[in-house]
This record gives structure tokens, C-alpha cells and sequence, in this order.
């Protein structure tokens, strides 16, 4: 890997982690294209990058991170439970479901759901605007919701989205808890890569990697900001919309 396709990952990673639109289906493809090797070290540099995404997070609710919102944690690690539980069980089967094919149709299936849920969806004072306000029941569904985020290209913000909206929550509050459940599940996934694979890195590598990690912080952390004030004023149909062409796409050139 070299320093500019280190640089168009951590875009592509900034970008589409907190987005519902799937990030990890965006990194293959895009790896793809740059004619990148599918061997241990640059799988391991797409993951560990990821952990950027948490430092975003940090720095943009630095409020939360106190011992006084302690409940909130909580819940958020009763909503990490269910895909940690399920994710372990069968994380073998999880990795033979990593297809072109599956994650187009999970792109194409994730688009159309969003489009249905929006056509019903109303944005009133009725729906939960405060993610503090959440109980342990709903953290537990939304964590239920999460598990389909371990099919390929289905989006782990975008199946949290989609739980807490059917829930009650303003489009608002549903992605802010999303970007805070993103943290337990990130240091699940990246850290365990990063100890497991770190000794795989040349110097070189960690040059990339570091590369790719401070774009990644950076893009992410104006990412999160653009999508709060996006869904102040519009809807997710542009998401689901997105999400079909891009399934389509992947049909077409890949299948």
C-alpha cells in the first residue's frame, strides 16, 4: 500500500462510518479499484483505521464522557451486547458472507427499507429527542437491530438508524446514539486486530497507517458534524436512494 491509496481509504473510512451506507462495503470496493493485494497487512490497516472513527466520536460529545451520564453507558453497552454475543458465536460464518454479492443486495435491500420506513416515518414532538432520555428496553432493541449489520453490506449505522427510529426517536437523536454505540463496537472489532496484527506492519506500513488513521480522524470529525446538521433539515431518503444505485452498480460491474 502506498501513501495515496492510504490517504483515499481514510477518506472512504471517514466518510461512510457513520453514514448509513455501509462503510466496510465502500472499503472493499474501493480497494478493489485502487488494485490493492487482499493480504493480511492491508486487511488489517482497513480495520484498525476504523479506530479513528472512535476518537471522532470523543472529540465532537466530549459532554458525554463524564461519570455523571454513567446510565448512558450502560445502555450503550446493553445495545453492544447482542451483536458482541451473535458476532462471536458465528464470526467464521460472518467472514464466508463477505461477497461482491452479498453486499450488493444487502445495499439494494438496506436503500429500500429506508425509503419505506421514511414514507411512514413523522418527525414530531411525540419522538424521542434526547438520547439520555432512552430506556434499558429500547438500548436492548436497537443492540437487537445492530446484529443485521453483520451481513455484509448492510451498514452497522444504518441497521442502528433503522432500530431507533422505529422506536420513537427523532432522526437526530437516532443517529447521535448510533455514533455512540459505534465506540464499544469499534474497540471490539479494531482492537482485537490491531493487537493481533500489528507485528505485520513494516516501517513503511506504519507510515501508511498512520496516514490513513489521521485522515480517517479528520474526515470523520467533520463527517459526524455535516450529518446532524443534514438531518435537521432533511430525511434519509437521500440514503436509501444512494444505497439502491450503488447495490445496482456493484450488480452490474462485479456480477
Amino acid at each position: 500500500m502506498d501513501i495515496f491509496q492510504s490517504i483515499i481509504l481514510g477518506i472512504v473510512e471517514g466518510v461512510t462510518e457513520f453514514l448509513p451506507i455501509s462503510s466496510t462495503g465502500h472499503m472493499i470496493v474501493v480497494a478493489n479499484w485502487l488494485g490493492m493485494d487482499e493480504n493480511a497487512e492491508n486487511k488489517a490497516f482497513m480495520v484498525i483505521i476504523q479506530l479513528a472513527a472512535i476518537l471522532a466520536v470523543v472529540f465532537n460529545y466530549k459532554d458525554k464522557f463524564t461519570l455523571s451520564k454513567s446510565d448512558l453507558w450502560i445502555k450503550v453497552f446493553i445495545a453492544f451486547l447482542p451483536l458482541a454475543i451473535v458476532g462471536f458465536i458465528f464470526k467464521d460464518i460472518i467472514k464466508e458472507a463477505f461477497t461482491t454479492y452479498v453486499v450488493a443486495y444487502m445495499f439494494i435491500i438496506g436503500g429500500i427499507i429506508f425509503l419505506i420506513l421514511e414514507y411512514f416515518y413523522k418527525e414530531d414532538n411525540k419522538k424521542l429527542h434526547d438520547i439520555e432520555k432512552i430506556t434499558y428496553k429500547q438500548a436492548w432493541w436497537i443492540g437487537f437491530a445492530q446484529m443485521f449489520a453483520l451481513i455484509p453490506g448492510t451498514s452497522r449505522a444504518g441497521s442502528t438508524i433503522v432500530g431507533a427510529l422505529i422506536l420513537g426517536f427523532s432522526r437526530k437523536a437516532a443517529a447521535e446514539f448510533s455514533f455512540l454505540l459505534a465506540i464499544p463496537v469499534m474497540l471490539a472489532t479494531s482492537g482485537y486486530d490491531l493487537l493481533k496484527h500489528y507485528d505485520e506492519f513494516s516501517k513503511d506500513g506504519l507510515l501508511t497507517l498512520i496516514i490513513g488513521f489521521v485522515v480517517s480522524f479528520v474526515v470523520a470529525y467533520f463527517t459526524m458534524k455535516f450529518f446532524i446538521k443534514f438531518l435537521e433539515k432533511f430525511t434519509f431518503v437521500s440514503f436509501g436512494i444512494y444505497r439502491i444505485i450503488f447495490g445496482v452498480i456493484l450488480l452490474v460491474f462485479y456480477l
